[in-house]
């Protein structure tokens, strides 16, 4: 069951920037888009029980405008994001303080009910990948008119390569940020990509 409309696609439409979106099950998900965005936004996502408590710690301790790592450097999970994106609100400043404590109930919700593969599979869902954007589905469409499960490695690091600022880092016409970070993805990924947690999550569906 997927939720109707999420809050941040909400605001997408009523804010102007458009909602398109087409949700898909985990089998029509190309696995190399779930390899990107592990190798992108969370590598230890197999591992975890919701929280790195060691990027947290690193984040914590980070020097206002330092440059930081293209993988690993976020202390925000891919199980965070969810609960955040499905259940709670965007936001910064008070509003991103006051949200921690729900997230925090959310995060470990999914993590107990969902589980890694669905967790994965609805990320990849709601995660705005452009404009107005949201999921792999309407990205892989609106960027190389194909359907997410003919991705290729490129393509699909591509798209990941302009998370976490979708908006800012576009895709069609290339950021020179994504320009730079795409290829760093692709190596991350096959860093990654021999890890049995991590070929578990990426490749048992496309068998």
């Amino acid at each position: 069951m997927w939720p109707p409309v999420t809050l941040t696609q909400l605001g997408s439409l009523f804010s102007g920037h458009g909602l398109k979106r087409d949700y898909i099950s985990d089998e029509e998900i190309s696995p190399y888009a779930k390899l990107a965005v592990m190798a992108s936004e969370d590598q230890l996502f197999p591992d975890h029980g919701g929280f790195d408590w060691k990027s947290i710690e690193k984040s914590l301790q980070n020097k206002p405008g330092k440059r930081k790592k293209v993988a690993g450097a976020g202390a925000s999970t891919i199980s965070q994001q969810v609960a955040k994106n499905v259940f709670l609100w965007q936001g910064s400043g008070i509003m991103r303080y006051v949200r921690k404590l729900p997230e925090i109930y959310y995060t470990k919700m999914i993590e107990w009910v969902w589980g890694k593969q669905r967790i994965l599979e609805v990320y990849l869902n709601i995660a705005e990948m452009g404009d107005g954007i949201f999921g792999i589905e309407a990205a892989s469409g609106a960027y190389f008119g194909k359907a997410a499960i003919k991705l290729n490695r490129p393509e699909a690091s591509m798209i990941i390569a302009c998370l976490p600022s979708p908006k800012r880092y576009t895709v069609k016409p290339m950021s020179r940020w994504v320009a730079w970070k795409y290829p760093r993805v692709l190596q991350q990924m096959r860093n990654i990509e021999d890890d049995p947690d991590v070929r578990s999550l990426v490749y048992t569906a496309a068998k």
